[in-house]
């Protein structure tokens, strides 16, 4: 049982429902959007064992695992999710909702671009919903979108810095359509990984 990874690191979360906890990101390779605004280089990796991946990450003292990539539902299956939580790891997801995920998760953050009227048959359900957002972006209306306890948008950044302008039509946005929440990308604001 391998999986193939990009990189590991050690940080807080820096947006949605769980920003500000301290987590361990495995970012898987792949993915099958290629978005514009992307600032991931997820395309090389290593090929590494359940064991290997354990070995790593026991460093931290953090019991939270964040799988990302990349699109991580490319690799990530039940099996490996199982391995980690007999070692005591709670595991959250950060997908593009284009497939569906592991049945194993504990927290499940879909940031789907675009595609919204087929979300709700890939998952049902997801802890959050975080759409990005530039100006002039058409936004979904929630009842389109599974099922979630908490529906954010995330204003695109133009590299590491705010670009305003989407975050004042995010604004403009959640303040007329108030089952939206804003989420600042934070650990670019911060300049931590």
């Amino acid at each position: 049982m391998k999986l193939i990874v990009n990189e590991i690191f050690y940080s807080l979360q820096g947006e949605g429902g769980r920003q500000g906890e301290a987590s361990i990101f495995i970012r898987l390779t792949k993915c099958n959007l290629a978005c514009d605004f992307c600032d991931t280089d997820f395309e090389t990796g290593e090929e590494m064992t359940m064991p290997q991946l354990l070995d790593q990450i026991a460093q931290y003292p953090c019991k939270w695992i964040i799988w990302t990539g990349g699109e991580p539902t490319l690799q990530l299956k039940d099996e490996h999710l199982k391995f980690f939580a007999g070692h005591g790891y709670k595991q959250a997801i950060e997908t593009n909702g284009t497939r569906p995920v592991p049945s194993l998760l504990d927290y499940i953050a879909c940031s789907p671009k675009g595609n919204y009227e087929k979300l709700k048959s890939i998952i049902p359900f997801a802890h959050e919903i975080r759409i990005p957002v530039k100006k002039g972006d058409a936004i979904p209306d929630t009842t389109m979108l599974p099922a979630a306890t908490n529906y954010f948008l995330s204003p695109v950044f133009d590299g590491d810095r705010l670009n305003m302008e989407n975050i004042a039509y995010c604004v403009d946005f959640i303040k007329n359509n108030p089952q939206w929440k804003l989420s600042l990308q934070v650990h670019k604001l911060i300049h931590i990984e």
